[in-house]
């Protein structure tokens, strides 16, 4: 090999190092540090007010999204503390999904009781789920989802709602062995598609009043964290389908469709910027849709769906732009407040859904790492 030859071989080694440079211990330092500080904030952020009258309720999809992450990294730090934590909260909360019956976002919190039951074993941490899922399947208004219409939120209208509720069908399915609970799921995800899937673009319209919304560069608007919810989504939904599911081959392509057109919209930086096609419209880091979206294409490597060689350096940088918003004592900033469009943030902005996001990342990552 002659010396410039040689010297580029070098220098392409050198520059592989640090990108896989990343330790275990580096990531549970990192995920102890974000879970240790939410939890000891929590109360004060329940209490927190926002024009989202008891968005900071603790069976709200706010902490519901949270406790998703946090179930992550109870299983892996195998440190009781984190199960304790949220057993009390389900204890506290008798078990119950939040108060709007029909609404999808209010039955995010039961994917922590299934988690808990999973565990546990102890019924009447399901029974309150399982009673309320089955009055949505019996009554369910025949709505359009349109946003104009009145009612079109007792059916799955926004994307965000595709993180929020399937899983919860899906999961109770495999549980229990009653089929009745996904075969409801994927008649009304559906719908959702149909409704505010682009597929020329691979990406979710937040809802109907997005459709041929332009940002100021000419480009659709597509948020980033609401596509986020979807493809963090779609990966829980695809781990609780049977692989004879009719409905899987489905959901795996659009995951796949998603997750390609995502990664080439990151940032230098590792971030994704609230505005998926637009940048500029809110060029600051968002921490939120960095961690759904990073946390999505690692199971999809997990999971043999994305190739690792081409997608591990997404994952990595992602990973690396997470941990760079976080503070010395533990606290995630750069998320984007609650909203159902792209908007601004601060470096000093927290959110217990991005500490999920971001609990959901780390503990996926663990697992590439060898």
């Amino acid at each position: 090999m002659n010396f410039r030859l040689k010297s580029i071989a070098i220098f392409l080694i050198i520059c592989s190092i640090p990108a896989y440079a990343i330790s275990k211990n580096e990531i549970t330092n990192n995920l102890k540090k974000v879970a240790d500080w939410q939890i000891s904030t929590f109360e004060e952020s329940v209490k927190r007010q926002t024009t989202w009258k008891d968005s900071y309720a603790k069976d709200e999809w706010t902490q519901g999204a949270l406790y998703v992450g946090m179930v992550e990294w109870a299983k892996l730090s195998k440190d009781d503390k984190y199960w304790k934590f949220l057993k009390g909260i389900g204890e506290e909360l008798k078990w119950k999904p939040a108060k709007k019956i029909f609404f999808g976002d209010d039955i995010c919190v039961s994917r922590m009781y299934l988690e808990l039951y999973k565990k546990y074993k102890q019924p009447e941490m399901i029974a309150p789920t399982v009673e309320r899922l089955q009055y949505i399947m019996k009554n369910l208004p025949q709505v359009p989802l349109q946003m104009n219409v009145k009612g079109n939120q007792d059916r799955w209208s926004w994307c965000d709602a595709i993180f929020m509720a399937p899983p919860v069908y899906y999961s109770l399915s495999k549980i229990t062995g009653d089929d009745s609970y996904h075969k409801f799921a994927e008649k009304e995800l559906d719908v959702t598609y149909d409704t505010l899937y682009v597929k020329a673009d691979s990406l979710f319209c937040r809802d109907t009043n997005f459709k041929g919304k332009k940002e100021k560069n000419g480009k659709q608007v597509y948020w980033a964290r609401g596509n986020g919810w979807v493809v963090a989504g779609l990966a829980n939904i695809i781990e609780n389908t049977s692989k004879d599911d009719p409905y899987r081959a489905k959901y795996i392509q659009t995951f796949k469709e998603m997750t390609t057109k995502i990664a080439t919209l990151q940032g230098k930086d590792g971030f994704w910027t609230a505005s998926l096609l637009d940048p500029n419209a809110f060029p600051v880091p968002e921490t939120s849709s960095t961690g759904f979206m990073t946390y999505a294409i690692a199971w999809g490597i997990n999971h043999g769906y994305l190739d690792k060689k081409k997608y591990m350096p997404i994952v990595l940088k992602g990973w690396r732009a997470l941990v760079s918003a976080i503070d010395v004592d533990g606290k995630l900033g750069w998320a984007q407040a609650i909203g159902a469009a792209p908007g601004a943030t601060k470096r000093e902005n927290s959110e217990v859904y991005g500490v999920g996001s971001f609990l959901l990342t780390g503990t996926e990552l663990f697992k590439l790492i060898k």
